[in-house]
């Protein structure tokens, strides 16, 4: 358990840091974009770009507040119940986020569907001829790369997700005997 819990901690630190720095790649584009377009010579590919990093920061960013239990909650019922109710509750929630994150990674499984592409010898016209599944030739409009490598983030972030909301759920249900204690803690969902 430790171990994974420090997984989960070096991921997270990772993921922050590629987020911060998306969001600075952000704004530096949007600032060029502005620049260029007010001397007349906009440069396209900018925009498409800057919405490129967004969606990865967003990603990176999610799973880190998933990570930190910071996600909004709304609890005007929550608070009224009885600490055992609001554990159950707070456990229902782990058990929820990681059962999305499961199926994150199954769908983004199938979605990539690696073993076939391995299978056709890593040959994008030959794994789209058996498949009819044209992910790994779609390029992006402006770019011209790739979009495979845009929607990279999220076979990433369901991985990430799946390792992040483990650790949750597993530090969760070991205060199932003091769920009080749990709370006082401070990381009550």
């Amino acid at each position: 358990m430790q171990l994974l819990r420090q997984l989960s901690h070096w991921i997270a630190k990772f993921e922050m840091a590629l987020a911060a720095m998306m969001a600075l790649l952000i704004s530096v584009l949007i600032l060029v974009n502005v620049v260029s377009r007010a001397l007349g010579m906009a440069i396209y590919w900018i925009d498409e770009l800057a919405i490129y990093a967004m969606i990865w920061m967003t990603f990176l960013a999610t799973s880190v507040v998933i990570k930190q239990r910071q996600t909004l909650a709304v609890t005007f019922l929550v608070d009224k119940l009885p600490a055992k109710g609001r554990y159950f509750l707070a456990v229902f929630s782990d058990l929820t986020i990681w059962g999305f994150a499961l199926l994150l990674c199954i769908l983004c499984y199938r979605w990539y569907d690696p073993w076939h592409f391995f299978q056709a010898g890593f040959n994008v016209l030959e794994y789209q001829s058996q498949t009819f599944n044209f992910i790994y030739s779609e390029n992006t409009n402006t770019l011209g790369i790739k979009k495979v490598w845009v929607w990279m983030c999220l076979p990433l972030v369901a991985l990430t997700l799946m390792i992040h909301s483990s650790v949750n759920l597993l530090d969760r249900l070991s205060y199932w005997k003091t769920p009080e204690t749990f709370e006082q803690k401070g990381t009550s969902a």
